[in-house]
């Protein structure tokens, strides 16, 4: 077979395997698509099947296939990670201020620190830092892959429990929206390049002048080309960014925070949303899963994401029990408030993959955190569902925030 032919058969494997063990095994009530198909870019990759069967998988996933399916994952993860930036309404967060805050602020802060705990026992062992990691950037990173939540599998999930309009899920956006902003901020600074203080210092400020520019212009333009020069915009700034030494997801990021989704208009945006999900995304799980690995000490990898999973979880939970006493939210609140805000999913994902590229975290490290990010999604539906039943007969979701 020559290299498209080749191309053409991991497509096939990507598209076609998840989608059938979710729709045969009806795998919908804990794992959506999307899980499967990140649980299915692991087991492709060379933790499972490379082990299984070695010499297929090097036929499969040759040097040449595999840097083509990296170009194509690295231009759909920039277009989600856009999109994940136009779905902040920060206008909403404002008008809600000291609820949205006293949330989200504990929501990061609680899970970041006990992330912070699980990364420091890990410093006691070799192979978890990464080679160019300061211990201070592997603490904070760590603890922010087990802060971060998934503004757009929260979405997907709200809308699946058919709370996404109800004031309930309006919350839950907001306290999301606050913790993002404040993710990818702590990203910006644990990416800082002394070396390159001067290039991202120049990239910020000519982001702040051109983005003043860059909505003067798109309020004057049809639907249609702000379609065009929003996409010149987030390559633009996605190449500033890394050019600067941030990384191209943070620039992809700035791109769409700067951006209003009154502009596309909501429906649009939702079916953008929904295409690069299932036309780009799956590629990008596939190249996450290709970097898995976990050979070193066998499979303390998973006690390692058993230890991080405690943290992310029980550190979410925590913080959403201190949230409800200080505002006095009613009975139940607080758990489907903790259990929703810690599904992890694509943005922790993205996150580690960044760590990773930047040499903070190792390969294991990074194996360990995408395991957390499925089984912390996967345990959302099934725990969060009885609750929010319960809570509904009660008359709690429907009440005004």
């Amino acid at each position: 077979m020559n290299t498209s032919e080749i191309f053409l058969l991991a497509m096939l494997l990507i598209f076609a395997v998840p989608y059938l063990f979710w729709r045969l095994l009806k795998t919908d009530y804990f794992a959506p698509l999307v899980v499967v198909q990140i649980i299915m870019g692991v087991i492709l990759g060379p933790g499972v099947m490379g082990n299984l069967f070695p010499d297929y998988h090097k036929f499969v996933f040759n040097p040449d296939v595999v840097k083509t399916l990296n170009g194509v994952s690295m231009w759909g993860v920039i277009l989600f990670v856009m999109l994940a930036g136009v779905e902040l309404d920060l206008k909403k967060t404002w008008q809600y201020r000291r609820e949205s805050m006293t949330t989200a602020g504990l929501s990061l802060g609680m899970p970041l620190l006990f992330g912070c705990g699980a990364a420091l026992l890990l410093l006691n062992y070799q192979g978890w830092i990464g080679a160019k990691a300061a211990p201070w950037q592997f603490l904070i990173g760590t603890g922010m892959a087990c802060a971060v939540t998934a503004l757009p599998v929260l979405v997907m999930l709200l809308e699946k429990l058919e709370i996404l309009r109800q004031p309930m899920g309006q919350r839950l956006l907001r306290y999301a929206s606050l913790d993002d902003v404040a993710i990818w901020g702590v990203l910006a600074l644990l990416m800082l390049d002394w070396e390159r203080v001067g290039r991202q210092a120049g990239f910020l400020a000519a982001f702040a002048i051109l983005t003043f520019a860059y909505r003067r212009l798109m309020v004057r333009l049809n639907k249609n080309d702000r379609w065009a020069v929003a996409l010149i915009w987030l390559i633009a700034c996605s190449f500033g960014a890394d050019w600067a030494g941030l990384h191209f997801m943070v620039g992809a990021f700035l791109a769409g925070v700067v951006m209003d989704a009154d502009w596309f208009g909501q429906e649009a945006l939702d079916a953008m949303f929904k295409n690069v999900l299932l036309i780009l995304m799956p590629v990008f799980f596939l190249s996450t899963g290709l970097r898995t690995k976990w050979d070193m000490g066998g499979y303390s990898v998973f006690f390692v994401a058993g230890l991080l999973l405690l943290a992310s979880v029980g550190g979410k939970l925590a913080a959403a029990h201190m949230a409800g006493k200080i505002l006095k939210w009613k009975e139940g609140e607080a758990s489907i408030i903790g259990w929703l805000l810690q599904s992890k999913g694509l943005i922790e994902i993205v996150f580690a993959n960044i760590l990773l590229d930047k040499q903070i975290i190792t390969s294991e490290t990074f194996t360990a955190l995408l395991l957390m990010a499925v089984g912390s999604t996967m345990l959302t539906i099934p725990l969060v569902h009885p609750k929010l039943h319960r809570a509904q007969n009660r008359g709690l979701v429907g009440q005004a925030s």
